[in-house]
């Protein structure tokens, strides 16, 4: 089988949201060759790096969009995961019996 064109590997991209099963079939052919197809051409390449990038921008907005409508979870999964430089970050502490600090003994 023959390598598709980069204008046909580029138009199986196209809203794919990034998926190479999605892209495969597309194609016609199996994962495994679409993924090496697409990682000999630089055009196509990029495309799926575009093609991914817009679908992280749709799940930012979303997101947002959440946020401002009072979505509270999504609130604190955004605090603790891109707001850790500010302070929110989740803690684990590891504390003994009690909450009380766990006494370490050096054995020589």
């Amino acid at each position: 089988m023959s390598r598709k064109s980069d204008k046909a590997l580029i138009e199986a991209i196209k809203d794919s949201g990034g998926i190479m099963s999605t892209i495969a079939r597309r194609l016609d052919v199996t994962w495994h060759t679409a993924d090496t197809w697409i990682k000999e051409s630089d055009s196509a390449k990029q495309a799926l790096q575009d093609e991914k990038e817009t679908i992280l921008d749709m799940a930012e907005s979303t997101l947002y969009k959440n946020i401002k409508e009072g979505n509270s979870q999504d609130a604190k999964w955004m605090l603790s995961t891109m707001g850790k430089n500010r302070g929110y970050s989740e803690r684990h502490e590891i504390t003994g019996g009690d909450g009380e600090p766990i006494e370490v003994k050096w054995q020589k």
